[in-house]
């Protein structure tokens, strides 16, 4: 197998891109196929999961992933980007902000729990026409995005300090993928009329994958010793339901052939892992009551098609 096959996961530093994240592990690896799972970011740090290789085909299935971030709210004034790397350009009247209080936020959290419809942050990476938002704007232009269905599983508060200009809020959030936390900022200080924006940002987790499986990206990757990937066999598993395969039922699926596989478990996502001897062969949906790749890792042997 490629040796340059696998997973990664980083702990991203601040002030660096998603993409420059994978611009400094390709130049680690020495290699060019490498993509990530979801993107953080400048301003965030934390888990950000790669995958290098064959390894690319498995980011399908972790880019829609729950995560979670902690993170700390401003309330007092907005910025432009919902976020510290504007100034901030609306503050709040100092009667509201003196009307905060714990109870209140908390209460405030509670109203963005659950499933809701969130408005983006205008700067933002989605296409409007063709072009990114954040790009419109930038150009002067008006932006209106659309509010979209999102999934807000936990919306904790886990400090709370007073102060006389602005409140810090520390937060830990859990939510669907495409949930934007600079748009919960805004919009919690919207819903306290103090208006409201994130200062700090951190992914914990994605998915199955936490900042305990995260390692550090090196300054210079040129100097830096290349770690050993994580298996895709080890990552699938970790994501999905195990259907164990024989070497004649991989062969047959690697060449795009049917099989029966009665002891394989439940897939509530109607997808499964396909490993035979600790190989990730492909990913198997049911047709008919029998499997297919429906997406193949494992290079195909003589005979495939």
């Amino acid at each position: 197998m490629d040796p340059n096959t696998g997973m990664l996961i980083i702990d991203k530093p601040q002030g660096i891109t998603s993409h420059g994240v994978v611009s400094r592990v390709r130049k680690w690896f020495g290699t060019r196929k490498v993509g990530h799972a979801g993107t953080l970011d400048p301003m965030a740090t934390g888990v950000l999961v790669l995958g290098l290789g064959r390894g690319t085909k498995l980011l399908t299935y972790l880019v829609g992933a729950h995560k979670t971030y902690t993170a700390t709210i401003r309330l007092g004034s907005s910025t432009p980007t919902d976020d510290a790397d504007s100034a901030p350009d609306a503050f709040a009247a100092p009667a509201a902000l003196a009307a905060l209080t714990a109870e209140r936020i908390g209460a405030g959290a509670a109203e963005l729990t659950g499933d809701i419809e969130q408005v983006p942050s205008e700067v933002s990476a989605i296409k409007v026409d063709g072009r990114r938002s954040y790009a419109r704007v930038r150009a002067g232009e008006d932006v209106e995005l659309r509010a979209r269905p999102v999934t807000v599983s936990a919306f904790d508060v886990h400090a709370v300090r007073p102060g006389e200009e602005h409140w810090d809020v520390d937060v830990e959030v859990t939510c669907s993928s495409g949930t934007y936390i600079r748009a919960l900022a805004r919009d919690l200080g919207r819903a306290l009329d103090v208006h409201g924006h994130l200062t700090a940002l951190r992914r914990t987790r994605v998915g199955a994958f936490g900042l305990a499986d995260a390692i550090a990206l090196p300054e210079d990757p040129a100097t830096a010793s290349a770690p050993e990937l994580l298996p895709l066999a080890a990552v699938a598993a970790r994501v999905l339901p195990v259907a164990a395969l024989t070497p004649n039922e991989a062969t047959a699926l690697m060449q795009g052939k049917f099989v029966d596989l009665p002891e394989a478990p439940p897939a509530p996502g109607g997808r499964w892992a396909g490993i035979a001897d600790g190989e990730l062969i492909a990913i198997l949906e049911r047709r008919g009551g029998r499997y297919k790749s429906a997406t193949g890792i494992a290079i195909p042997g003589p005979g495939a098609r």
